[in-house]
This record gives structure tokens, sequence and C-alpha cells, in this order.
């Protein structure tokens, strides 16, 4: 599995994919330079229940904590996530 981060101006994605196949994509709009708010979770289907949406958080989070900002999850996926693993709230807005 490849997870890598892209960014277009003040929107971003977390995209996992592995053997060429879209596997996920986690969706994020800038809120400021410190904040960046989850707005949408997408995992293929033929990848479901491999718990691509975690990788694809923690992803985010990774940058988040070596980039010092705060996320806000917007996106009920990615919100329950933050609910169920209170070790990754450091990075919660």
């Amino acid at each position: 599995m490849t997870l890598i981060i892209e960014e277009n101006g003040h929107k971003g994605k977390s995209v996992a994919t592995e053997n060429g196949q879209l596997a996920g994509e986690m969706h994020y709009t800038w809120a400021g330079p410190g904040k960046l708010i989850i707005d949408h979770t997408e995992v293929n289907p033929d990848f479901a229940g491999r718990g691509i949406g975690k990788l694809l958080l923690m992803e985010l989070v990774k940058m988040a904590r070596e980039k010092k900002i705060k996320i806000l999850p917007l996106c009920p996926f990615a919100k329950s996530v933050f609910e169920k693993n209170p070790e990754i709230n450091d990075t919660l807005f």
C-alpha cells in the first residue's frame, strides 16, 4: 500500500494506492495556516474492510504532527476514528 498527500492550493487529499489501483482518498481543505478540515472520505469497494480509511487519516495525522497543525474532522468517518483513538487527539482542533 502506498500513501501520499497531494495538495492543490487550499485543498488536498491523502491518497492510498495498491498495485496502481486507487484504494481510497480523504479530502481536506486548509482553513488558515494552522488548521485543515477533513470533509470527505471515499474507499474503493474493492478495498472495503481493510482499514484503508484509517490509514488515510493516520497519514494526515502524521503530517499534522510534523507541521504542528490541527485537524477539524467534519467527515463523519474521520470524526469516528478520532473518537475511537484518543492517542491522536493531540492533532484535534
